[in-house]
């Protein structure tokens, strides 16, 4: 038959939002208790709950969280944290061809790094958009400290938590946070893709490794840390803004200078 094969065949925009999601949903599975005990490290000196609990470590805050919260703690928020995975990631991952063709120039067959820069800002941005409320209520989860059965729980479960906050602080705060999330994921882009582009390519400038796997596992290892390092300021500011109660921070702008006056300026790279 002519045409193409099936393995050649590309897959459509649902298999890509479906796999997408489906494959964050895994990675999640087995980082969640990373990303809770940096939640905990992140609003650590800020929330009077927590200031019982002294973490050190990503290592140590998961301890002491099992030690005085039980061996379920450190997935606190897991549900919100997969609804979060299926909409953010299928979005972000299964638009990304789709916007990446629409910025490349008709007639290219090769999109630049600004292309690319540009497309992962504007999917990561539509994806933040339609997720935040999931992204909230896993922040919310992650960051309460919960001592003993008679502990207070705010929320009963994920769509409590929704409702809730809805009642309480408006739709709006569903949305908590949305403008240093957009940031930081554009943040996140820009480093990962150019400094991913920069390693590999003196890798294989000074032949130190020839373009295969471990060359790519070495870049993406290097761009994920570079692209941590430059984001974390406003990763830390924009859990502290969405996990605040109303009236706590005017804005995500008054959230940070309170930190550099409270905290110092080492406050940023906490967890």
């Amino acid at each position: 038959m002519v045409g193409l094969k099936s393995s050649e065949v590309p897959p459509t925009t649902a298999v890509k939002f479906l796999g997408a999601g489906t494959a964050a949903c895994f990675a999640d599975l087995l980082t969640f208790p990373l990303d809770t005990a940096k939640v905990r490290l992140q609003i650590q000196g800020e929330n009077q709950a927590a200031r019982s609990a002294r973490y050190h470590g990503v290592l140590g805050t998961i301890l002491t969280m099992v030690r005085t919260e039980g061996p379920r703690s450190p997935y606190n928020g897991l549900v919100a944290g997969l609804q979060r995975q299926m909409s953010f990631a299928s979005i972000r991952i299964g638009l990304y061809d789709s916007v990446k063709q629409f910025y490349t120039p008709k007639g290219s067959d090769y999109s630049s790094i600004t292309t690319r820069i540009l497309a992962g800002c504007t999917t990561g941005a539509m994806a933040v958009t339609c997720a935040q409320p999931t992204d909230v209520v896993k922040v919310r989860f992650q960051a309460s400290v919960h001592l003993g059965p008679g502990s207070n729980r705010k929320y009963t479960g994920t769509m409590d938590a929704y409702r809730t906050i809805a009642r309480e602080e408006g739709i709006r705060g569903l949305w908590k946070g949305t403008l240093p999330n957009i940031t930081r994921n554009a943040i996140v882009n820009c480093a990962e893709m150019v400094t991913y582009d920069i390693i590999k390519e003196k890798l294989l400038d000074y032949h130190l490794l020839t373009d295969n796997f471990p060359c790519h596992f070495a870049s993406a290892f290097g761009a994920g840390f570079c692209a941590t390092v430059v984001a974390s300021p406003v990763d830390v500011v924009k859990t502290r803004y969405m996990n605040s109660p109303p009236g706590q921070y005017h804005s995500p702008l008054d959230c940070m200078m309170k930190m550099v006056a409270q905290e110092g300026p080492t406050a940023f790279y906490k967890g």
